[in-house]
């Protein structure tokens, strides 16, 4: 981040600069450059520039005497004598630091000095100066330049290189791309996908596309940090022992196995259903499943909220069906609409427990009255709410009946009269609170088996990898079992929306564990979320359309159980300084303007207060059981008994285990390597769309993660 900070004072001096994204300029200053492995992106671009190309072709030659002058054998023999380092017998370059630097620079030197070649006689350029280096007395180029002479042909293969569109006949289809990528950037919607790298052993943390450098991850959909959860990963290194990596093959075709079969059978429990179907994702879930229902059932209406997910837009638009929208959340308008259609006409309504980009929650029970009256089934969508609500974890349609529900412990029974039996149809996630990937479906036999049997979204798609599947089943039953990261996450929500509140920063009012922070402006959104990871290391993903409306751009903050006091005090300062450094509007500004997206809306000094659905007595906070927020350097707290549990449902297919908790393992099989010489690797090219270029060669070590498991 340093580096990007420098590069930033000196934009109005360098015209590349100044006209350069600070996203863009991260990525070139942070991937390696796809020809010359030593040089960054960055600065192979820099050998093009009529000021910087000169300078660094000097360079170049500055290093070829620097490191010439050091790096023969008789000087690095003197080194090791004034050492007192004695070099076994058969020692290599690698294991001495002084001749593995040199070799470095002289990798360097010579990559330059390609770069810089304006001629495009990089390959001569290069063989001079090896042969100056080899001259002066370096091993390094004298190694190379023999192997070179002794073989016939080079082995190693050609630097990768951009491919060249191909010229089409008629329609321009490539100019089509280029105008409507222009677009994008036109309305600065054009999307940037960062390089954020979670790390297992210290999760909020990650690092970007240097492994070197870290940053405190704030938008992460993974809200209780299940993806390194100990019992979770161990589970899973148990079942790709056992299992291998893929699964074969479709549900139809030799990808339907017991791992399959048992985390349906866990998710109809949890939501007391009698059954549940697992899909790749919950986006094909809701796809496959609104589009079938929609075109077979004669004559179907959807009725939509207007601030549905895409997934259920495109299922519905894909069906074919009729599809009646009405305002978020507004009940008369909804059933004004239900009004217009006779009783006997198939109805379904469609919308979501918790909206993900506003922190609004459906009105569950109310919808469901609705739809007993006026003949209509009900799919709620509770993606951003299983993990996340409930005493097991269900969701807002088993918070609702919060008391009910727990005292019904983990009885598949449903509650009758309970919101979540009055529900039709439920559609949950496995990549968000529970850490891994996937989504499903939980209703009726015979409505699941209906969509088994006829929704191409799940019949023509491979199966989930076992391991998966036994992780995300590991994570579900774990979350059934112990609430206290839930609790945990809404007192750090709490905190942190109280903390904003002080400062000014204006956050959409909703009683969910979101935290919009409302920029309405995209090029603001962008600049801030640039910002808070360039200069603070703290990566924030700004939100902007078609995900929000244009005007109503905003950073989507979320909250762990797994945030530090510290790294909450670093996140409000940050943001508080940027607001200020940038312009943004803050609360008092959108009172004055009316508000927006339901901030500064109140005529009164005080915001609109929205109670938030985990009350008081749910939290823990009224008999003191609430987990503590942790400090710097404090571990994660593990229950034993979630544990236990979540261990002992893979006992009939992977044995029962006990004793610590093996989070990371290696297991050693039976297999013969053959050494067979072949050429070398190529080199990927890196992608336009930011993917970093990083050297298969190179080791990163993760450690195991930090727990402790209270009894």
């Amino acid at each position: 981040m340093d580096k990007l900070s420098s590069l930033t004072r000196f934009k109005n001096s360098c015209p590349f600069l100044g006209k350069t994204k600070a996203s863009t300029l991260r990525s070139l200053s942070t991937s390696t450059s796809p020809r010359f492995p030593s040089l960054s992106a960055l600065t192979e671009r820099a050998t093009k520039c009529p000021v910087m190309g000169p300078a660094l072709n000097v360079r170049s030659k500055e290093i070829v005497a620097g490191y010439a002058s050091v790096a023969a054998n008789s000087d690095v023999e003197q080194i090791h004598k004034e050492k007192g380092v004695f070099p076994p017998p058969g020692a290599t370059v690698e294991m001495c630091p002084h001749a593995s630097a040199a070799r470095a620079a002289a990798q360097m030197a010579d990559d330059l000095a390609s770069a810089t070649d304006k001629k495009g006689h990089a390959a001569a350029k290069t063989k001079d100066v090896a042969a100056e280096a080899a001259a002066a007395g370096c091993p390094f180029h004298a190694k190379a330049a023999a192997d070179a002479r002794k073989a016939a042909t080079p082995v190693a293969a050609a630097p990768a290189t951009a491919h060249k569109a191909k010229a089409h006949t008629g329609f321009s289809y490539e100019n089509f791309y280029v105008n409507e990528l222009e677009k994008k950037h036109q309305d600065k919607s054009y999307r940037y996908f960062n390089n954020i790298n979670r790390l297992a052993a210290k999760f909020p943390v990650a690092h970007t596309a240097s492994v070197k450098e870290e940053v405190e991850v704030w938008c992460a959909n993974d809200y209780l940090g299940m993806g390194n959860n100990p019992v979770v990963l161990e589970t899973m290194h148990r079942t790709l022992d056992k299992y291998g990596h893929g699964a074969g093959g479709t549900r139809n075709i030799a990808g339907n196995g017991a791992m399959h079969l048992s985390l349906e059978q866990e998710l109809a429990n949890l939501h007391r259903k009698d059954a549940a179907l697992v899909f790749s994702s919950c986006y094909v879930a809701n796809d496959a499943t609104l589009s079938t229902l929609g075109s077979k059932l004669p004559g179907c209406v959807f009725f939509s909220d207007t601030m549905n997910h895409a997934s259920m837009i495109q299922g519905m638009r894909h069906s074919g069906a009729k599809r009646v929208l009405f305002k978020h959340n507004d009940l008369e308008d909804l059933e004004a609409k239900l009004k217009q259609y006779p009783k006997e006409t198939p109805k379904i309504i469609a919308f979501e427990s918790v909206y993900s980009m506003c922190g609004s929650i459906g009105p569950i029970k109310e919808i469901c009255d609705l739809a007993e009256q006026y003949g209509a089934l009900t799919f709620l969508d509770e993606v951003h709410a299983v993990g996340l609500y409930g005493p097991r974890g269900a969701g807002v349609a088993e918070h609702l009946d919060y008391d009910a529900q727990a005292a019904a412990g983990d009885s598949p029974l449903p509650i009758k009269g309970s919101v979540m039996d009055r529900v039709d149809i439920i559609t949950g996630t496995l990549g968000k609170a529970y850490g891994a990937v996937g989504g499903y479906i939980a209703g009726s036999d015979d409505f699941v088996d209906m969509i088994r049997s006829y929704a191409p979204g799940f019949i023509f798609t491979t199966s989930l990898p076992p391991a998966t599947i036994a992780g995300a089943r590991a994570s579900v039953v774990y979350q059934k079992n112990y609430v206290g990261d839930r609790q945990l996450k809404q007192a750090n929500v709490r905190e942190v929306k109280r903390r904003f509140a002080e400062v000014d920063i204006p956050v959409v009012p909703g009683p969910s564990h979101i935290v919009p922070v409302l920029v309405g402006d995209a090029a603001l959104a962008k600049a801030a979320s640039d910002k808070l990871l360039a200069e603070h290391d703290i990566y924030v993903q700004s939100i902007n359309y078609p995900t929000v409306a244009r005007g109503e751009e905003r950073l989507r903050i979320t909250v762990t159980p797994r945030h530090t006091l510290e790294q909450m005090d670093k996140l409000i300062g940050a943001v508080d300084q940027i607001f200020t450094e940038l312009g943004i509007n803050r609360l008092k500004d959108w009172k004055l303007a009316g508000g927006r997206a339901g901030v500064g809306m109140t005529d009164g000094p005080e915001e609109a207060h929205v109670d938030p659905i985990w009350n008081d007595e749910q939290l823990g906070l009224l008999d003191g059981t609430t987990p503590p927020t942790l400090r710097s350097g404090e571990k994660a707290v593990v229950d034993a008994h979630a544990v236990a549990v979540a261990r002992s449902v893979f006992d009939p297919l992977l044995g029962a285990i006990s004793g610590p908790l093996q989070a990371t393992r290696t297991t050693h099989l039976e297999y013969v390597i053959a050494n067979a010489s072949g050429k070398a690797r190529q080199q990927l090219p890196t992608m336009k769309t930011g993917g970093a270029n990083l050297r298969l060669s190179q080791d990163i070590p993760v450690p195991p993660p930090a727990v402790s498991v209270s009894a």
